[in-house]
């Protein structure tokens, strides 16, 4: 099974990663753990190529650091790991993603480290929950 691991490396998607070791087997599971860098906007202006953020230069590095750290934790638990780092809306990119690298499941926190995305519980894990192809298992942290 294929199984699409989306993290922002909040006490959610922690809890993500450690739902997928506790039920899954590794030896019949490959997870690829994907973090999106979200820009303050989508909106580009004609000059510039789609995709091209340059305000989130400094944040990639910290987000390979992420997807790394957790591919490790899932390595070490015996599962078949890749990492991706992307950016632009995290919803479609997760969902992309999931398409194109044809997931059997998503796996994602229902809340993330965002402000106000905090109180719109589902701005990304709702909206991957009721447009994925595939089936998506949302993890809650027992604070929320």
């Amino acid at each position: 099974m294929n199984i699409l691991l989306a993290t922002d490396g909040s006490n959610c998607s922690n809890a993500a990663v450690q739902n997928i070791a506790k039920l899954f087997r590794p030896l019949d599971n490959e997870v690829r753990v994907l973090t999106v860098v979200e820009p303050i906007t989508t909106a580009v202006i004609p000059q510039m190529s789609p995709g091209y953020y340059p305000e989130l230069e400094d944040q990639i590095p910290e987000a390979k650091v992420l997807v790394e750290r957790t591919a490790k934790m899932l390595a070490e638990a015996g599962f078949k790991v890749s990492t991706s780092v992307m950016t632009g809306d995290a919803k479609t990119v997760i969902l992309d993603e999931a398409a194109d690298w044809r997931a059997d499941l998503i796996v994602l926190g229902s809340h993330g480290r965002k402000g106000i995305g905090r109180f719109l519980l589902g701005s990304v894990s709702e909206a991957v929950a009721r447009h994925a192809d595939c089936s998506v298992e949302i993890v809650r942290t027992t604070s929320h």
